[in-house]
């Protein structure tokens, strides 16, 4: 089946095959009003539901770049779309982010980004595990997200968001940048 954009694809894939997904990266942190540019489309999504997007992505024309426990990498090599990305949670906690996420429009089509806390929270946890790989990206969003929306981060709330999601050393990176 032929798309006119990656974003064609996906919403095919939440629509007509019934799988759950939330953009999450680079494009979330455009919606909240952070300019920053990307190359991929990242995705949270459960595992169960990622088994089903291969299949359909290989027919697309995508192949799997790399993967993981908890993250897949896919490479278009037919028409060049952008990579997808694929992060992995439990049904549980991508139903909660669905709960209390966005619409978004790209390309014309209907797609959901997280909530600015839930969007903060996957960039803190992100940070947590990957805090050398994803220092160059992940800390400077969360800066700019909580300045450019007046995201409270003064009070208690922000703080236990980092200390359950990132560690009390990010938490004062955080504070001291703004």
């Amino acid at each position: 089946m032929k798309y006119p954009t990656v974003f064609h694809l996906i919403a095919d894939l939440t629509e007509k095959h019934k799988i759950s997904c939330v953009i999450i990266g680079g494009f979330a942190v455009n919606y909240y009003k952070v300019g920053r540019q990307t190359v991929d489309v990242d995705m949270l999504i459960t595992r169960e539901d990622f088994e089903k997007v291969t299949i359909i992505l290989h027919k697309a024309g995508y192949q799997k770049n790399y993967i993981q426990e908890t993250f897949a990498k896919f490479t278009d090599k037919k028409t060049n779309f952008m990579d997808v990305d694929f992060m992995f949670v439990n049904k549980e906690t991508l139903e909660r982010i669905i709960a209390a996420g966005k619409k978004m429009n790209i390309a014309g089509q209907k797609v959901m980004v997280p909530s600015l806390n839930n969007l903060i929270a996957l960039k803190l946890h992100s940070l947590k595990y990957n805090y050398k790989i994803r220092e160059i990206k992940d800390l400077p969003d969360i800066i700019n997200l909580i300045r450019v929306n007046d995201f409270p981060y003064r009070g208690k709330e922000f703080k236990e968001l980092c200390l359950k999601y990132g560690t009390a050393e990010i938490y004062e990176r955080i504070l001291k940048a703004l």
